[in-house]
């Protein structure tokens, strides 16, 4: 009777143990994305060769995922589509992309599209101006929560200068670029291509450069869509570096891309693309040493709430792992 009672509760304990894993819910992906959504900017020679080929759609068509491409006219531009979700991947430069991040846009910084010096500070051909410190009280162009907003309160504190001794006008790149040719403004923060174009096309010159002031390239990703389509993220970033290897390969066609649909001259081009290293698409150690250089900048102009810890923010905006991949693949073909 003991025995039959005991094969009994065995037989029970296996069949629970087998209605159990039955009812164990399969680890699953989530289905492709119906449409990716992602910009392309005059200042990432990346995004526009991806457009102009087409590797993208094509990279995506087994998923029977469409590409929807929005216009970035700057890293603020790129962060508010970030930020609202009308872009799930977007190009800003990286004390820009800090910056949102440190004030709740859900980004992470996913690649490196260049190192470009894409900024600096401009004034026309006969101005008066040589010197940082001749800008005390005068009018200077700047696309606020850009790099090269950033870049101009940098350059600023280096001569003991504030924001407040200057008069910062916002107005996007190309405006900024207008209003100095026209006098409205005494000085402007470039930016490539529209810096480069001045430089040619207007005979403006560089008052100020520093390249290490000019923080990197970043492709930015939503958090949302990093959790849900990895997969789909990895495909991105795949041909992102597909045009990497294609722009070291294929300058002047490169150039040509970016004059054609910046329209602005072949010779602009050709410079703005001589200011880019596309040589370090790995986030990492570098760009956090930079980032962490720079941050200071956004403390001191009370750029973010008070006690935020930018470096915690920094740690958590570079995200290494996804890149790593994709680079190690396209380099063992």
């Amino acid at each position: 009777m003991k025995f039959a009672r005991g094969a009994l509760l065995s037989r029970l304990i296996t069949s629970l143990a087998t209605l159990a894993t039955a009812w164990v819910p399969a680890v699953t992906h989530a289905a492709p994305p119906a449409e990716v959504k992602l910009d392309y900017a005059y200042y990432s020679p990346e995004s526009l060769v991806i457009k102009r080929q087409g590797w993208l759609e094509k990279e995506l068509a087994p998923d029977h995922t469409q590409v929807k491409w929005v216009l970035s006219l700057g890293s603020n531009r790129a962060l508010e589509y970030l930020n609202s979700g009308a872009i799930d991947i977007g190009s800003t430069a990286g004390l820009a992309a800090l910056l949102g991040r440190a004030n709740g846009n859900p980004i992470r910084a996913v690649y490196i599209y260049s190192r470009a010096e894409w900024t600096a500070l401009v004034v026309a051909k006969d101005s008066p101006l040589k010197t940082l410190a001749d800008l005390k009280g005068k009018k200077i162009a700047a696309t606020k929560g850009t790099d090269p907003y950033l870049f101009t309160l940098r350059a600023l504190h280096t001569v003991g200068l504030t924001r407040d001794d200057v008069e910062l006008v916002n107005l996007q790149h190309p405006d900024g670029r207008t209003a100095l040719a026209n006098g409205q403004v005494d000085a402007w923060a470039g930016l490539d291509p529209h810096m480069a174009a001045a430089q040619i096309d207007d005979g403006a010159r560089l008052l100020y450069r520093n390249v290490a002031f000019n923080t990197y390239g970043f492709l930015n990703a939503r958090e949302d869509f990093i959790k849900e389509h990895p997969e789909t993220l990895a495909h991105v970033l795949k041909v992102y570096e597909q045009a990497r290897v294609w722009i070291a390969a294929h300058p002047d066609e490169t150039a040509k891309i970016i004059s054609e649909e910046s329209k602005l001259s072949l010779p602009v081009a050709k410079l703005q693309l001589s200011r880019n290293d596309f040589s370090h698409p790995q986030p990492g150690a570098e760009q956090i040493d930079a980032l962490k250089a720079a941050a200071p900048i956004l403390t001191q102009e009370q750029l973010v709430k008070p006690g935020t810890d930018l470096n915690q923010v920094i740690d958590a905006l570079i995200d290494v792992k996804f890149a790593q991949p994709v680079i190690a693949s396209a380099n063992s073909k």
